[in-house]
């Protein structure tokens, strides 16, 4: 009986909760289209709405003269676009009104400057657009403007294949002169491999000899030659001026301001180059705004194919979450639209690293270029202030970008031998200085109007801080030339590769030359910042850092090159007030005599033609012999010992025996290790008297052991590597020390 009831009452439980589910149903069924109602109501009632609805259903010919009722909508869509932006249907609504000409030409300009949008731009609505301009009555003027357009917001348009797919069209409008600067920029965008034909390479030269080699046409020609370069024979220079002008200021600061408003990050990636403001109050100066890093977004937005059906299925970057998914999709990988977005992501640096893809090497230095040079280099100084910030962190990932590819981009270097003429050398100097140091050998025929004029200026005229910085820079640079010089050198021929993204070549002897040059640059402005700061320590040890990478090129870097250092580094090192300086001399000594050695043996062993010139073994000679009569051989003031001093000045300093009476137990540097040696060691006795007892062989052992254990090594292996003991019959100890014959 229990079980019949249990059975008899189940129905009747799954009948109830079935009638509940459908009122439930029912119930939000008539909320859902309350709501929609309403919607449709406020739809109704909202003004903006219903201006958009006006301009989509205004038949043609409508007068606009006398016309309130345009008027009165177009201020209410240029009110909503200039606070909030446009959505996409909007977008796509106005731009069919203005380029279908249904009420003349009048209000077509107007249109189009406030088409802001504020998330995308529909594909669709640009190529309908663009279809538009094939019926030629548009004025030439409101074409620029939209190609104008176009460019400002081609990176959120949000698909690309359909205006790929009518490149020819747009490829047709290159023969009006006035268009031609627009749409070369446009076809550079939107430019692939498949692109690339016979007749259009034709048509490009035929161009270039009617116009003159205008850059905007020789930057598409090099992005052909790029992608198919048996097509294009002509010689593209390696160095070219910016090609495509900035085009977007009519709607920027509005875009900015809008993408601000709306949280959104849109922005950092419109247009083609970093973002450009003019400054209203002067128009021939801009002001940095908005230099951050693009969002890393696919080209189309669409879900990642990683199907095996097809070997032409593309995986956008932005879909890539580990190095493993990299190297799956190596050959399958979809480089965004905005190639700025690259610095954003370790994962397509390493990909653009790996594949080493030409084509996208040259769009990342576009978009270098133009955000290099209109936001920092044509900035005005009101803006520093401001937004430095924002500045200093896209110049800090540029960095690290740099680092982690292990070289500088060509943009960036053209961008610093524009920058270093108009540079006050303290606006982002770490960070310019940092990318200084990056770029690549500058042959020895330009490295001086290039480099070496504007920083000797900056040089000369700037603090102490600046002077020991840009020691440290050039250091840095010297390390990178050796490195890539030691890395890309041939085994077999003197003709050594120094970038392996460029096409810059040059021999053994040109980039000697470019290195020597160099050193001797860095030579002359040492001595003269030396007497400059009064041979301040801080400056001297960023200068000593420079030479002891200087001492090690042949050994270490395999270059068959060795520079001195000129008088006016050496002595100042040799007479500094810190030990530490004068330790690092010797270390920079011992480190030249064993590379010399190593290359005169290597030279008669091998019988190659590296030569070291007598010059070079005299001056290192000449400074071994004033360093060991200095500190060790009581001979500081002889004749001929390289530093001499009137009789009469040495007289009136009322020191016994003056010509030797300077050594280690008496330079002003080691004074203090003196005597605390002598406090040591002889407890009681005068100062002055034992000082003299340590001109004697064993208290002269006994010091020099407990300045080395004080860790001086670099004196102590100058002074292994360079004096010798004298035995005498009176002492088998040995009491005296002289240099070595070399």
């Amino acid at each position: 009986m229990a079980t019949k009831l249990n059975l008899s009452e189940q129905p009747d439980s799954e009948t109830s909760s079935l009638n509940d589910q459908t009122v439930s149903s029912r119930s939000n069924n008539r909320s859902l289209r309350v709501a929609e109602k309403e919607r449709r109501k406020i739809e109704a009632e909202d003004p903006f709405v219903l201006a958009l609805k006006y301009f989509t259903d205004v038949e043609a010919g409508t007068p606009v003269t006398g016309n309130d009722e345009v008027e009165k909508h177009l201020v209410l869509v240029e009110k909503v676009a200039y606070n909030r932006g446009l959505s996409p249907e909007a977008i796509s609504n106005m731009l069919e009104f203005a380029m279908s000409l249904r009420m003349g030409t009048t209000l077509c300009a107007r249109v189009l400057k406030c088409l802001i949008p504020a998330t995308a731009v529909p594909q669709e609505a640009v190529v309908r657009a663009v279809v538009w301009l094939g019926v030629g009555k548009i004025p030439i003027t409101t074409q620029v403007l939209f190609i104008k357009w176009v460019l400002t917001v081609f990176d959120m348009i949000d698909a690309k294949d359909q205006l790929r797919a009518i490149y020819g069209f747009i490829f047709s409008f290159l023969t009006d002169e006035s268009l031609c600067p627009y749409i070369c920029h446009l076809l550079y965008l939107l430019t692939r491999k498949e692109s690339v034909r016979v007749f259009r390479v034709r048509k490009l030269l035929e161009l270039q000899s009617k116009l003159g080699r205008q850059p905007f046409l020789l930057h598409l020609l090099s992005l052909y030659k790029v992608f198919c370069p048996e097509l294009v024979t002509l010689s593209i220079p390696s160095r070219m001026r910016s090609g495509f002008r900035n085009h977007n200021s009519p709607w920027k600061s509005v875009l900015i301001g809008v993408q601000k408003r709306n949280g959104s990050q849109v922005a950092s990636s419109i247009a083609p180059s970093a973002s450009m403001v003019r400054d209203k109050t002067n128009s021939r100066k801009r002001k940095y705004r908005h230099l951050e890093i693009p969002a890393l977004n696919c080209v189309v937005n669409k879900p990642a194919q990683t199907g095996t059906s097809s070997c032409r299925k593309l995986v956008p970057v932005v879909q890539l979450n580990s190095f493993a998914q990299l190297l799956e999709n190596m050959h399958h990988i979809e480089l965004p639209a905005q190639m700025g977005s690259l610095l954003g992501s370790s994962l397509a640096l390493q990909y653009l690293d790996f594949v080493q893809d030409e084509s996208a090497l040259l769009r990342l230095n576009f978009w270098l270029g133009y955000a290099l040079h209109e936001e920092l280099l044509f900035c005005s100084d009101g803006g520093a202030s401001q937004n430095s910030e924002e500045a200093v962190q896209f110049l800090n990932k540029l960095l690290s970008t740099q680092h982690f590819l292990q070289e500088g981009f060509s943009s960036s270097e053209a961008f610093l031998y524009k920058f270093l003429n108009v540079w006050d050398g303290s606006l982002f100097r770490p960070e310019i200085l940092g990318l200084l140091s990056n770029i690549p050998v500058i042959p020895s025929s330009q490295i001086g109007c290039l480099l070496f004029e504007p920083l000797k200026q900056l040089f000369f005229t700037s603090s102490l801080f600046f002077k020991c910085g840009l020691m440290e820079c050039l250091n840095n640079m010297l390390l990178k030339w050796l490195t890539w010089h030691s890395v890309y050198a041939l085994e077999d021929d003197l003709d050594i590769s120094l970038n392996s993204h460029t096409s810059i070549n040059m021999t053994l002897s040109g980039f000697k030359d470019s290195v020597m040059e160099l050193v001797l640059f860095v030579g002359r402005i040492a001595s003269v910042g030396l007497q400059l700061e009064g041979c301040h320590s801080l400056l001297l040890s960023f200068i000593l850092d420079f030479y002891e990478t200087v001492c090690d090129t042949f050994l270490k870097y395999g270059l068959p090159l060795v520079l001195m250092p000129p008088p006016g580094v050496f002595y100042p090192a040799l007479f500094a007030t810190d030990p530490v300086n004068v330790d690092r001399l010797a270390y920079i000594m011992y480190r030249f005599k064993v590379n010399l050695t190593s290359a005169k043996s290597q030279e008669k062993i091998t019988q190659q033609a590296f030569h070291i010139s007598r010059q070079t073994f005299q001056e290192f000679n000449n400074y071994v012999v004033v360093m060991a009569n200095c500190l060790l051989n009581y001979k500081m003031f002889h004749p001929g010992m390289g530093v001499q001093l009137g009789e009469e000045l040495l007289l009136k300093s009322n020191v016994p025996q003056y010509w030797a009476s300077y050594d280690l137990t008496r330079h002003p540097a080691f004074m203090s290790y003196a005597i605390d040696f002598h406090q040591k060691v002889s407890v009681g006795r005068v100062l002055d008297l034992f000082l003299c007892v340590f001109q004697h062989p064993k208290p002269w052992s006994w010091y020099l052991e407990y300045l080395f254990t004080q860790g001086y090594d670099g004196l102590k292996q100058f002074c292994q590597g360079n004096i010798s003991r004298q035995q005498t019959a009176g002492d088998g100890q040995g009491d005296s020390v002289s240099s070595k014959q070399r």
